[in-house]
């Protein structure tokens, strides 16, 4: 069993951002510049934007945090996309979901400019992922696609088992394992919550992609021996034994499973990490003009 370490493969890859964010410096007078907008106090919200933050300036990114109470209105959120979207200084805009229930998130994410969207969620980037086209890839599945890529993982020809069809990880992700690449080239099958004999399914499978968002949903018996598992699940629940006040699980049971495959992301430290990666990339390549 090895593991899909994300602390290694985060620091090599934001090494190489690190050098092109410094050489853009040089060449145009400016840092590639990521603005995120956080609405409310969700406490997974607040982490998630706080390492985007510190991994840009770490990179040498600019970084402007925007935060609204969760009484923002729509349209005032909106009319503050659209401020940003016109704004030639900034290169890549996100809005951290989830939102309040008052704002619709489709329209929020529809409103971002997709050539600014470096979370890769406008229907223009996902239509054009789905037709092979340049765009910007979800930062998830990014993320593990290059996890793959730097581990040299073999793809071609396996059986790829997505558990859950977001829009967000598993949709794309489904895409992006099935298209004719490397990685890529998988016999995909994308299962979800209805889903009949989904454990008979996944033990078929050579890859397993867990991201359905329930702790431990994945079981040893579910799992094939030599298989590799990815784990997406970031399920909080709150501890007294760490100094944040929660412990983070994934969706997959790490200590039964992982004695059974080939290879296997953690839970902190795996695909979380990987994401922060892929947004990073995104959004030097909107300053680059690499897509658009």
């Amino acid at each position: 069993m090895e593991i899909l370490d994300g602390k290694v493969v985060s620091a090599r890859i934001k090494e190489d951002i690190a050098k092109e964010a410094n050489d853009f410096f040089e060449v145009t007078g400016r840092k590639p510049h990521l603005v995120a907008i956080l609405v409310g106090h969700d406490g997974g919200s607040e982490t998630y934007v706080a390492s985007k933050i510190r991994n840009c300036e770490k990179v040498g990114f600019k970084s402007t945090l925007v935060r609204y109470e969760d009484n923002v209105t729509e349209d005032e959120l909106l009319a503050k996309i659209n401020k940003i979207n016109d704004n030639e200084a900034v290169d890549g805009l996100i809005v951290q979901l989830p939102l309040p229930e008052h704002i619709d998130p489709e329209k929020v994410t529809a409103a971002i400019d997709y050539r600014k969207d470096v979370d890769g969620f406008h229907p223009i980037n996902l239509g054009r992922m789905m037709r092979n086209l340049p765009c910007f890839i979800p930062a998830t599945p990014y993320g593990i696609m290059l996890m793959l890529e730097y581990y040299q993982i073999e793809t071609e020809g396996k059986h790829a088992v997505v558990i859950g069809r977001s829009n967000i990880v598993g949709s794309p992700m489904s895409i992006l394992l099935a298209r004719n690449s490397n990685p890529g080239n998988c016999t995909v099958t994308l299962t979800h919550s209805k889903t009949q004999n989904l454990p008979d399914i996944v033990r078929q499978a050579d890859i397993i992609v867990a991201a359905i968002g329930r702790k431990n949903f994945v079981t040893a018996d579910m799992v094939k021996e030599g298989a590799i598992v990815i784990d997406v699940g970031i399920n909080r629940e709150e501890s007294s034994e760490t100094k944040s006040g929660y412990k983070l699980y994934g969706d997959v049971d790490y200590e039964q499973v992982a004695p059974k495959t080939s290879w296997i992301s953690p839970v902190p430290g795996g695909v979380g990490l990987m994401t922060i990666v892929g947004l990073l990339k995104n959004t030097l390549k909107s300053a680059k003009g690499d897509i658009y």
